[in-house]
């Protein structure tokens, strides 16, 4: 018994079947709970695979390699948000202007903030790299990551609660601010939210969740062409 209890805990198979149960549980509690914008199906989800490899006893590392081309699939699921990109994009070109003056201040700021407050309160170069990409989806987060250093599992775990945070923030304020036009409000999602965000936008409108993909994906572009750069330029 303890043979095959080994060996499930060194197979792909059980991290496979963890992960696929969490997210279905994920999904599940999150309808059932009203689709709250504060705790998304991807928090939940997260929230139930850490417990589950608690119980069983499974290390981070070991689950995280063997669920590795799992990871690989979040490229292809970046790339297919195109689909909408093509869709909208008339109201996309009718921006372009005030969308190119924005985005690097705001994509700028996105990757500042994080990192000055955690330099303030003088935390180690290794978890500001980690913080430094918080705001970049995850495939390419895991890119920067490898580039300037730090902690892959600080970083995810800074990817969830900048996610998380974002759409509840962007939320309040579109609210406050009688903002309701989809296009700010989507891409006001996606260059501050990542993934998260822009699912909170589809979940506004077709409109909202083409902004928000634009908004992540040149996000997303801008930090991995010049994050790099800019901390080798620092010597972090």
């Amino acid at each position: 018994m303890s043979e095959l209890h080994a060996s499930l805990l060194n197979s792909p198979i059980l991290a496979i079947a963890l992960t696929l149960a969490a997210y279905l549980g994920g999904v599940g509690l999150f309808e059932r709970l009203g689709r709250p914008s504060w705790c998304p199906a991807v928090l939940i989800g997260a929230l139930l695979i850490a417990t589950g490899l608690w119980l069983l006893g499974i290390p981070y590392r070991d689950y995280q390699h063997q669920v590795a081309w799992l990871t690989l699939l979040l490229g292809p699921a970046t790339v297919a948000l195109a689909v909408p990109l093509y869709q909208q994009r008339h109201a996309i070109f009718a921006l372009w202007k005030p969308i190119l003056c924005c985005l690097p201040l705001a994509a700028a700021l996105a990757a500042c903030y994080a990192v000055l407050i955690a330099w303030l309160l003088g935390a180690p170069p290794a978890v500001l790299a980690s913080l430094a990409p918080k705001s970049v989806t995850a495939p390419l987060a895991i890119g920067i990551q490898e580039q300037i250093g730090g902690s892959l599992s600080l970083m995810l775990g800074g990817l969830l609660i900048t996610g998380v945070m974002a759409t509840l923030f962007v939320t309040w304020l579109g609210r406050l601010l009688r903002i309701s036009d989809p296009r700010i409000l989507g891409f006001a999602l996606g260059v501050n939210g990542h993934a998260i965000g822009t699912v909170r936008a589809f979940e506004l409108g077709p409109t909202a969740g083409a902004f928000a993909s634009l908004g992540m994906s040149l996000t997303g572009t801008f930090t991995a062409l010049l994050l790099p750069l800019v901390w080798r330029l620092l010597g972090l």
